[in-house]
């Protein structure tokens, strides 16, 4: 009788079992705050309440329009102080507001969050305050445009903030979104405590994160690697921008007031300090603000590259065979050796090698002659009971099956096995150590490199499923300022093609011949 969900599950995310069919998930339902004994009681179906119930049910809102368990003495006294009904919910949207001088590294954790909160099924949007001036202001001339006795200067601002404010409440009230994240400066108390009414009037929890640097080099760095790529300096020379932005951020420092552990003791927040050196969080109140601590708590900038590659050809791979724990084909032994050169050849400092507990990848990692961990979560996808049949068969045994899956492949679970959605929530502890390391190589599955892949590349999960990871082909990830760069290294050792595209017809009555026209070719 607990509210522990998934996350995918809690967030009222369908799933689709074998039948194909989406189950909603989202109960609606208020509460009345009156004890957390109640609280259970009401929630008895063991989820999280949909975040819009009470905003289209037309309920009212207190001032303190959100209660968990956690916090049933607030909304007792918020009960007390209202004559009408104290509506509790838990699964509120969350609105993150980001806090900070420039060049402090607000918009690259803005994006970083955004994409992973998407990636693990929480539906997520970004509004940049700078794009929307950009935006209104076609041509930007110099900081004095940022001065705070710069009146016209100020107006734009305000209504650039209060556009993008009214985009967030779009989202989160009528698109469905769960998480906005409004990324400008908010570098004053007054400003905050607008957003955070904003929030409360809305129905949202809101949550600030704040990047405080004092390093000068981190400050220098980030200068150089995002600010002078920036529209408003494409006509400036390296120089002349750096120049201008310097003094940009003096325009904010003297009205510049940080979260205070004392003045600020009762708001949700995280203060990271120089990029990850330091952090101070208060008053966590639910699911989603501690997985957002948790990664944030997780990520860093030093410049480093994530190596990701299948295992070599397998004999099941020739055979067109899915699943299963095969050894290698004689052509899988020889790209085993020409990746063992082509990591000797790059000579990378301090690589850690991963691979799963499956005998096609630690027979590619022992050839590499480096000490390498085997990870259980970078199995191969449970095929269920289609494991080590070939597409044909499954066709001919499972058509139903087939078809479903080919209509939503990133929800469909194999009898017995697993779905994309599935495979993703047991990646996700791989993605935050991959965030913690520095230089790694992973040897790893298809649908596995596929999960890792777009979560670095910011890919929605309808392509996750058909990304294409083929054979014997490296795939080098450098993380930049606000994305990833990705290098394809083919190694010359020819393999079979695994990856099938998406067939037109996905129809269950569909002919033989339509299901297969998709499939590669294979012995």
């Amino acid at each position: 009788m607990g509210i522990a969900a998934s996350a995918g599950t809690a967030l009222g995310e369908g799933r689709v079992g074998r039948c194909g069919v989406e189950r909603e998930n989202r109960s609606v339902a208020a509460a009345v705050c009156l004890s957390s004994y109640f609280w259970r009681l009401l929630c008895c179906d063991g989820l999280f309440f949909f975040p819009t119930v009470c905003r289209k049910a037309g309920l009212h809102h207190s001032s303190q329009p959100w209660c968990s368990p956690f916090a049933e003495e607030r909304c007792k006294s918020s009960a007390l102080a209202n004559t009408d009904l104290t509506v509790c919910m838990t699964n509120c949207p969350t609105l993150i507001v980001m806090v900070g001088l420039p060049a402090r590294g607000k918009t690259y954790i803005s994006k970083k969050l955004t994409r992973y909160l998407n990636w693990i099924g929480v539906p997520t949007k970004e509004f940049n305050v700078g794009q929307y001036r950009r935006d209104l202001v076609k041509k930007y001339k110099s900081f004095e445009f940022f001065l705070p006795d710069n009146e016209e200067g100020l107006k734009i601002r305000k209504q650039c903030a209060l556009a993008a404010l009214n985009d967030v409440r779009q989202y989160l009230s009528e698109e469905n979104g769960h998480v906005a994240v409004f990324d400008a400066t908010n570098t004053t108390r007054e400003r905050r405590e607008t957003i955070y009414k904003f929030g409360e009037e809305n129905g949202y929890k809101t949550f600030f994160v704040e990047s405080v640097c004092v390093d000068p080099e981190v400050i220098a760095a980030n200068i150089v690697q995002v600010k002078l790529g920036s529209p408003d300096y494409v006509e400036c020379s390296n120089d002349e921008a750096t120049e201008d932005f310097m003094k940009r951020i003096e325009c904010y420092k003297n009205s510049y007031e940080t979260l205070d552990e004392t003045l600020d003791k009762d708001l949700s927040y995280i203060k990271i300090m120089d990029v990850g050196r330091s952090y101070l969080v208060n008053r966590v109140m639910d699911h989603i603000q501690s997985r957002i601590v948790y990664y944030l708590m997780n990520i860093h900038v030093t410049p480093r590259s994530i190596y990701l590659c299948r295992h070599g050809e397998s004999e099941l791979n020739l055979k067109g065979r899915i699943g299963g724990d095969p050894g290698l084909s004689v052509r899988g032994k020889e790209f085993a050796k020409s990746l063992a050169q082509f990591i000797n050849e790059q000579n990378i400092k301090d690589l850690k090698v991963w691979t799963s507990q499956m005998k096609r990848t630690i027979q590619t990692a022992e050839a590499l002659g480096v000490p390498y961990e085997q990870w259980k979560v970078l199995n191969e996808i449970d095929a269920g009971v289609c494991e080590e049949m070939t597409y044909e068969e499954i066709q001919e045994n499972y058509p139903l099956e087939f078809a479903l899956r080919d209509q939503d492949k990133y929800r469909y679970r194999y009898p017995k096995g697993e779905s994309y959605e599935d495979l993703v929530q047991r990646l996700e502890p791989v993605i935050m150590e991959l965030e913690r390391q520095e230089n790694v190589l992973v040897i790893c599955h298809q649908a596995v490199m596929r999960c890792l892949l777009a979560y670095f590349l910011d890919k929605p999960a309808e392509q996750l499923p058909y990304l294409k990871c083929p054979l014997h082909t490296v795939l080098k990830l450098t993380p930049v300022a606000y994305g990833c760069k990705v290098d394809s290294i083919f190694l010359n050792v020819e393999a079979v093609n695994t990856h099938r595209d998406k067939p037109e017809n996905v129809g269950v009555n569909r002919s033989r011949e339509e299901a297969l026209r998709t499939v590669p070719t294979h012995l």
